[in-house]
């Protein structure tokens, strides 16, 4: 059994988001000073069925923005899957193909010449597209029954049955082959994880971690945890989600989630969030292993801490946010104050951001800090990604140590009175700062992640060797 606090190595990154190819692109996106939040496109949400601007009505949306991710219609370049077969995978298979392409790529050396057993974990809200669509599909034998019934009740005539029932059928069912593995491979979440370790030929476990909105975080946990057991030699983890969609716009907007503009993390017009597509993953090593074997180190993943707080399913508990970052700190040799900045969940609530910054002050607050705590969230520039959010936290944290940046938030026009900055001390940027280092010590960040039902991720990471690389 290894060390239970041994320093993990990012020894591979990729991401894509809205407008952002690549994780250089990403942090491109991080330095633009505006969003990448707009109206959907037809194809991923069609208004005339499903928004209902400004209302709460029952079965729509009440606004109609987002930051999409067009998947690619094409492999990978170096991957040998025809046409036919990438065709019929699911939209966030898809994606993760590409990103974890990227990934492999950045290390500089092809994935086959990763030695030892390794494991695929990736975080993902169960319900893919296309398990959405088979099962939708499923269910119009059911109503189209229902349809014949009404002719042989006189309602409708045998040509109107026809008409609507070819109408139902032409809109909802899937159009892709449903023999392909690749297709049930789709209706779950593990699907992700397995094509990337066959398509790339690795001897790797594949894993599916789903904890809501903190999912990609918990598979890091997870890809840790087995690394330092010895149970892998190397890992792969993060998340995908794509939620601009209909269906999770309209389930937000029923529970009143969604900012009826664009999310504000830390503002006082903070009223809800905006979805947003993502993918983000990590190719990870022990510290010692990478250092031997001459791979590059981006980064060094000194903890990860967890706790839930269950005592509701979206309202977020002080409590339950300051264990999991207690947890992480359990873990390691250094002290809250020797981290220089945050990478908060940030999902542009007024109840969250206060809860966010109240739990952090509780840690971070210990009044021997020499600088104030830098504060910021992706999330203004790109959305919630949902079950990727963790992960694009920790690449947007990843890029900026590369480039000893502190990363700017936007969509901040006044501060809420509501969050405890001065308790801390800590400061919202909305500019790209200079990052110092510390006095004999790496730049060290902090990325929090939270998810439904009371779930609590706080991860600690410092600079790499390599991270200009």
């Amino acid at each position: 059994v290894r060390g239970a606090g041994e320093p993990v190595a990012i020894v591979g990154f990729g991401g894509r988001f809205a407008d952002s190819p690549d994780a250089e692109g990403f942090w491109r996106t991080m330095l633009s000073g505006r969003d990448r939040i707009g109206p959907l496109p037809p194809e991923s949400f069609d208004r005339d069925l499903y928004h209902a601007p400004g209302a709460l009505a029952r079965g729509r949306s009440y606004t109609d923005l987002g930051a999409p991710v067009p998947v690619p219609s094409v492999p990978p370049p170096g991957l040998r899957i025809p046409p036919h077969r990438y065709a019929a995978m699911d939209a966030a298979q898809r994606l993760g193909l590409h990103v974890a392409t990227e990934m492999f790529a950045r290390r500089g050396r092809p994935p086959h010449t990763l030695e030892g057993v390794g494991t695929v974990v990736v975080g993902s809200n169960l319900g893919l597209s296309r398990e959405r669509r088979l099962h939708t599909g499923l269910c119009l034998d059911d109503l189209e029954a229902d349809v014949r019934s009404l002719a042989a009740l006189g309602a409708l005539g045998p040509d109107e049955v026809e008409a609507l029932t070819k109408l139902v059928r032409d809109r909802f069912t899937d159009p892709g082959p449903a023999d392909l593995p690749t297709t049930w491979d789709g209706c779950v979440a593990s699907g992700i994880a397995a094509l990337i370790g066959n398509e790339h030929r690795l001897d790797a476990v594949p894993v599916a971690v789903e904890a809501a909105c903190a999912s990609s975080l918990a598979a890091l946990d997870v890809a840790v945890g087995r690394l330092r057991s010895g149970a892998a030699d190397y890992a792969v983890a993060g998340g995908v989600e794509l939620p601009c969609n209909a269906r999770d716009m309209v389930l937000c907007s029923a529970l009143g989630l969604l900012s009826h503009s664009r999310i504000t993390p830390f503002d006082t017009a903070a009223d809800g969030f905006t979805p947003g597509d993502g993918c983000a993953l990590f190719l990870l090593k022990r510290l010692a292993d990478a250092r031997r074997d001459g791979d590059p180190v981006f980064g060094v993943l000194r903890a990860v801490g967890a706790s839930n707080d269950a005592k509701s399913l979206i309202a977020p508990d002080v409590d339950g946010q300051t264990r999991a970052v207690r947890q992480a700190f359990a873990q390691v040799d250094f002290g809250p104050d020797e981290v220089d900045y945050l990478e908060a969940h940030g999902t542009g609530t007024r109840l969250g951001d206060r809860v966010e910054v109240a739990a952090a002050a509780q840690v971070y607050g210990t009044g021997r800090r020499s600088a104030p705590l830098h504060i910021g969230s992706a999330k203004s520039f790109l959305g919630h990604t949902f079950a990727a959010a963790g992960a694009a936290g920790l690449l947007r944290t990843l890029q900026a140590l590369r480039r000893a940046t502190l990363p700017p938030s936007v969509n901040l026009s006044e501060l809420s009175p509501d969050l405890a900055l001065d308790a801390v001390p800590a400061r919202v940027a909305t500019e790209a700062l200079p990052w110092p280092a510390g006095p004999d010590r790496p730049r060290r960040a902090a990325v929090s992640a939270f998810g439904t039902g009371g779930i609590n991720y706080h991860l600690l990471i410092e600079e790499g060797t390599d991270a200009t690389r």
